[in-house]
Protein backbone atom coordinates (compact mmCIF):
# COMPACT_ATOMS: atom_id res chain seq x y z
CA UNK A 1 0.00 0.00 0.00
CA UNK A 2 1.08 3.56 -0.79
CA UNK A 3 -0.97 6.46 0.55
CA UNK A 4 -0.58 8.96 -2.27
CA UNK A 5 -2.29 11.68 -0.20
CA UNK A 6 -4.66 11.78 2.76
CA UNK A 7 -6.66 14.74 4.04
CA UNK A 8 -9.41 17.20 3.20
CA UNK A 9 -7.22 18.54 0.38
CA UNK A 10 -7.41 15.21 -1.46
CA UNK A 11 -7.34 11.45 -0.90
CA UNK A 12 -5.93 8.61 -2.98
CA UNK A 13 -4.46 5.25 -1.95
CA UNK A 14 -2.70 2.64 -4.08
CA UNK A 15 -2.92 -1.04 -3.15
CA UNK A 16 -1.52 -4.22 -4.70
CA UNK A 17 -3.23 -7.39 -3.49
CA UNK A 18 -4.17 -10.74 -4.99
CA UNK A 19 -2.54 -9.83 -8.30
CA UNK A 20 -4.78 -6.75 -8.61
CA UNK A 21 -3.66 -3.12 -8.63
CA UNK A 22 -6.15 -0.64 -7.21
CA UNK A 23 -6.60 3.02 -6.51
CA UNK A 24 -8.97 3.92 -3.69
CA UNK A 25 -10.53 7.37 -4.19
CA UNK A 26 -9.79 10.08 -6.71
CA UNK A 27 -9.07 13.24 -4.77
CA UNK A 28 -5.76 14.17 -6.42
CA UNK A 29 -4.95 15.09 -10.00
CA UNK A 30 -3.99 12.54 -12.62
CA UNK A 31 -0.55 14.09 -12.90
CA UNK A 32 0.03 13.90 -9.13
CA UNK A 33 -1.12 10.29 -9.01
CA UNK A 34 1.03 9.35 -12.00
CA UNK A 35 4.18 10.99 -10.66
CA UNK A 36 3.80 9.69 -7.12
CA UNK A 37 3.20 6.14 -8.32
CA UNK A 38 6.17 6.37 -10.69
CA UNK A 39 8.41 7.15 -7.71
CA UNK A 40 7.52 3.64 -6.49
CA UNK A 41 8.06 2.07 -9.91
CA UNK A 42 4.35 1.75 -10.66
CA UNK A 43 2.84 2.68 -14.03
CA UNK A 44 -0.61 4.15 -13.39
CA UNK A 45 -1.82 2.70 -16.69
CA UNK A 46 -1.42 -0.76 -15.17
CA UNK A 47 -3.96 0.00 -12.43
CA UNK A 48 -6.89 -2.42 -12.77
CA UNK A 49 -9.64 -0.51 -10.97
CA UNK A 50 -10.56 2.61 -9.03
CA UNK A 51 -12.79 2.35 -5.95
CA UNK A 52 -14.78 5.41 -4.80
CA UNK A 53 -15.73 5.57 -1.13
CA UNK A 54 -18.19 8.49 -1.15
CA UNK A 55 -19.33 11.68 -2.83
CA UNK A 56 -17.23 14.34 -1.04
CA UNK A 57 -14.99 16.44 -3.23
CA UNK A 58 -11.71 15.37 -1.62
CA UNK A 59 -12.46 11.76 -2.60
CA UNK A 60 -14.08 12.03 -6.03
CA UNK A 61 -13.23 15.28 -7.81
CA UNK A 62 -10.69 13.70 -10.21
CA UNK A 63 -12.71 10.59 -11.09
CA UNK A 64 -13.31 11.78 -14.64
CA UNK A 65 -9.70 12.86 -15.15
CA UNK A 66 -8.29 9.51 -14.02
CA UNK A 67 -10.70 7.67 -16.29
CA UNK A 68 -10.16 9.83 -19.37
CA UNK A 69 -6.38 10.04 -19.03
CA UNK A 70 -5.61 6.48 -17.97
CA UNK A 71 -8.71 4.43 -18.83
CA UNK A 72 -9.19 3.06 -15.30
CA UNK A 73 -12.60 1.41 -14.71
CA UNK A 74 -14.32 2.67 -11.57
CA UNK A 75 -16.51 1.04 -8.92
CA UNK A 76 -19.03 3.39 -7.29
CA UNK A 77 -22.58 3.42 -5.96
CA UNK A 78 -25.27 4.94 -8.19
CA UNK A 79 -26.35 7.44 -5.55
CA UNK A 80 -22.76 8.53 -4.95
CA UNK A 81 -22.29 9.20 -8.65
CA UNK A 82 -25.60 11.07 -8.93
CA UNK A 83 -24.75 13.42 -6.05
CA UNK A 84 -21.19 13.98 -7.28
CA UNK A 85 -22.32 14.83 -10.82
CA UNK A 86 -24.76 17.37 -9.39
CA UNK A 87 -22.06 19.26 -7.48
CA UNK A 88 -18.75 18.69 -9.31
CA UNK A 89 -17.71 18.96 -12.97
CA UNK A 90 -16.59 15.36 -13.42
CA UNK A 91 -16.85 15.52 -17.20
CA UNK A 92 -17.18 12.51 -19.48
CA UNK A 93 -16.86 9.21 -17.62
CA UNK A 94 -15.64 5.86 -18.88
CA UNK A 95 -16.41 2.34 -17.72
CA UNK A 96 -18.37 2.29 -14.46
CA UNK A 97 -19.43 -0.62 -12.29
CA UNK A 98 -22.11 0.02 -9.67
CA UNK A 99 -22.28 -1.68 -6.29
CA UNK A 100 -24.50 -1.53 -3.22
CA UNK A 101 -23.02 -0.64 0.19
CA UNK A 102 -22.30 -3.88 1.99
CA UNK A 103 -21.72 -5.81 -1.24
CA UNK A 104 -18.54 -7.87 -1.75
CA UNK A 105 -16.77 -7.08 -5.02
CA UNK A 106 -14.74 -9.82 -6.69
CA UNK A 107 -11.77 -8.55 -8.71
CA UNK A 108 -9.81 -11.56 -9.89
CA UNK A 109 -8.69 -13.40 -6.76
CA UNK A 110 -9.26 -10.33 -4.59
CA UNK A 111 -12.43 -9.88 -2.55
CA UNK A 112 -13.32 -6.29 -1.65
CA UNK A 113 -15.81 -5.93 1.18
CA UNK A 114 -17.67 -2.60 1.12
CA UNK A 115 -18.47 -1.37 4.64
CA UNK A 116 -21.39 1.10 5.01
CA UNK A 117 -20.38 4.07 7.18
CA UNK A 118 -22.45 6.73 9.01
CA UNK A 119 -20.39 9.62 7.60
CA UNK A 120 -22.42 12.51 6.17
CA UNK A 121 -22.35 11.26 2.59
CA UNK A 122 -25.19 9.76 0.60
CA UNK A 123 -23.79 6.19 0.53
CA UNK A 124 -20.36 6.25 2.15
CA UNK A 125 -18.33 3.07 2.47
CA UNK A 126 -15.00 1.85 3.73
CA UNK A 127 -13.16 -1.04 2.11
CA UNK A 128 -11.58 -4.27 3.31
CA UNK A 129 -9.34 -6.02 0.77
CA UNK A 130 -8.93 -9.77 1.26
CA UNK A 131 -6.62 -11.83 -0.96
CA UNK A 132 -7.25 -15.05 0.97
CA UNK A 133 -4.13 -14.58 3.11
CA UNK A 134 -4.19 -10.99 4.36
CA UNK A 135 -6.91 -8.45 5.11
CA UNK A 136 -6.24 -4.73 4.67
CA UNK A 137 -8.72 -2.04 5.73
CA UNK A 138 -9.06 1.40 4.11
CA UNK A 139 -11.25 3.08 6.71
CA UNK A 140 -11.63 6.87 6.71
CA UNK A 141 -14.56 9.30 6.93
CA UNK A 142 -16.28 6.98 9.38
CA UNK A 143 -18.71 9.25 11.22
CA UNK A 144 -18.25 7.72 14.67
CA UNK A 145 -16.93 4.45 16.16
CA UNK A 146 -20.01 2.44 15.12
CA UNK A 147 -20.29 -1.00 16.77
CA UNK A 148 -19.09 -3.08 13.82
CA UNK A 149 -15.79 -1.18 13.61
CA UNK A 150 -14.22 -2.81 16.66
CA UNK A 151 -14.91 -6.32 15.37
CA UNK A 152 -13.86 -5.37 11.85
CA UNK A 153 -10.49 -3.91 12.84
CA UNK A 154 -9.79 -6.95 15.02
CA UNK A 155 -10.12 -9.07 11.85
CA UNK A 156 -7.50 -7.09 9.89
CA UNK A 157 -3.78 -7.58 9.31
CA UNK A 158 -3.26 -3.85 8.63
CA UNK A 159 -5.34 -0.72 8.38
CA UNK A 160 -5.35 2.83 7.10
CA UNK A 161 -7.53 4.42 9.77
CA UNK A 162 -8.70 8.00 10.04
CA UNK A 163 -7.50 9.92 13.09
CA UNK A 164 -8.88 13.29 12.15
CA UNK A 165 -8.78 15.69 15.07
CA UNK A 166 -7.57 16.48 18.55
CA UNK A 167 -10.64 17.48 20.62
CA UNK A 168 -8.88 20.32 22.45
CA UNK A 169 -7.50 21.80 19.24
CA UNK A 170 -10.93 21.60 17.64
CA UNK A 171 -12.66 23.19 20.62
CA UNK A 172 -10.16 26.06 20.87
CA UNK A 173 -9.69 26.49 17.13
CA UNK A 174 -11.10 29.02 14.62
CA UNK A 175 -13.89 26.90 13.13
CA UNK A 176 -17.49 28.13 13.57
CA UNK A 177 -19.59 26.23 16.09
CA UNK A 178 -21.71 24.48 13.43
CA UNK A 179 -18.59 23.03 11.81
CA UNK A 180 -17.17 21.90 15.15
CA UNK A 181 -20.45 20.12 15.87
CA UNK A 182 -20.39 18.47 12.46
CA UNK A 183 -16.82 17.18 12.86
CA UNK A 184 -17.29 15.68 16.32
CA UNK A 185 -20.88 14.59 15.67
CA UNK A 186 -22.11 11.10 14.76
CA UNK A 187 -21.74 11.76 11.02
CA UNK A 188 -18.36 13.50 11.15
CA UNK A 189 -14.90 12.11 11.85
CA UNK A 190 -13.00 10.09 14.44
CA UNK A 191 -10.86 11.88 17.00
CA UNK A 192 -7.34 10.71 17.79
CA UNK A 193 -8.52 9.10 21.01
CA UNK A 194 -11.44 7.32 19.34
CA UNK A 195 -9.15 5.88 16.67
CA UNK A 196 -6.57 4.83 19.27
CA UNK A 197 -9.21 3.05 21.35
CA UNK A 198 -10.34 1.08 18.29
CA UNK A 199 -6.75 -0.03 17.66
CA UNK A 200 -6.26 -0.87 21.32
CA UNK A 201 -9.09 -3.39 21.11
CA UNK A 202 -7.20 -5.16 18.29
CA UNK A 203 -3.95 -5.58 20.23
CA UNK A 204 -2.95 -9.18 20.60
CA UNK A 205 -4.79 -10.16 17.42
CA UNK A 206 -3.60 -10.36 13.84
CA UNK A 207 -3.08 -6.60 13.35
CA UNK A 208 0.53 -5.98 12.30
CA UNK A 209 0.49 -2.20 11.86
CA UNK A 210 -1.71 0.84 11.37
CA UNK A 211 -1.29 3.93 9.20
CA UNK A 212 -3.15 6.94 10.59
CA UNK A 213 -4.71 9.22 8.01
CA UNK A 214 -7.12 12.01 7.10
CA UNK A 215 -5.54 14.37 9.66
CA UNK A 216 -7.13 17.80 9.95
CA UNK A 217 -4.83 20.62 8.88
CA UNK A 218 -6.11 22.98 11.59
CA UNK A 219 -7.15 20.63 14.40
CA UNK A 220 -4.37 18.05 14.46
CA UNK A 221 -0.71 17.38 13.74
CA UNK A 222 1.40 14.27 13.10
CA UNK A 223 3.15 14.81 16.43
CA UNK A 224 -0.09 14.97 18.42
CA UNK A 225 -1.52 11.95 16.55
CA UNK A 226 1.48 9.80 17.41
CA UNK A 227 1.64 11.04 20.99
CA UNK A 228 -2.03 10.16 21.59
CA UNK A 229 -1.84 6.76 19.94
CA UNK A 230 1.41 5.77 21.58
CA UNK A 231 -0.02 6.71 24.98
CA UNK A 232 -3.21 4.68 24.48
CA UNK A 233 -1.47 1.75 22.78
CA UNK A 234 1.53 1.80 25.12
CA UNK A 235 3.87 1.42 22.14
CA UNK A 236 2.53 -2.05 21.34
CA UNK A 237 1.62 -1.42 17.67
CA UNK A 238 3.84 -0.09 14.87
CA UNK A 239 2.37 3.16 13.53
CA UNK A 240 2.84 5.46 10.58
CA UNK A 241 1.13 8.75 9.68
CA UNK A 242 -0.09 9.55 6.17
CA UNK A 243 0.73 13.00 4.80
CA UNK A 244 -1.65 15.63 3.44
CA UNK A 245 0.99 16.73 0.95
CA UNK A 246 3.04 13.81 -0.36
CA UNK A 247 3.09 10.07 -0.87
CA UNK A 248 4.02 7.64 1.86
CA UNK A 249 6.54 4.87 1.69
CA UNK A 250 5.38 1.48 0.39
CA UNK A 251 3.76 -0.35 3.32
CA UNK A 252 3.79 -4.13 3.14
CA UNK A 253 2.34 -6.85 5.28
CA UNK A 254 4.56 -9.17 7.29
CA UNK A 255 6.91 -6.25 7.93
CA UNK A 256 6.83 -3.14 10.09
CA UNK A 257 6.01 0.13 8.32
CA UNK A 258 8.51 2.98 8.17
CA UNK A 259 8.26 5.57 10.90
Amino acid sequence: MVVLQSGSNGNCVYVEAGGIRLLVDAGISGLQAQRRLACHGVDIRQVDALLISHDHRDHIRCLGVLQRKFGIPAYITEKTLAVAEEFYPLGRLGKLFFFQPGQVLHLGDLAVQTIPTPHDAVEGVGFVLDDGVHRLGILTDLGHPFPELRRLIHSLDAVLLESNYDPQMLQNGPYPDWLKRRIRGPRGHLSNHEAAQLLRCALGGRLQWACLGHLSENNNSPEIVLQTHQHVLEGRLPLAVASRYEASEMFCLDQRPPG
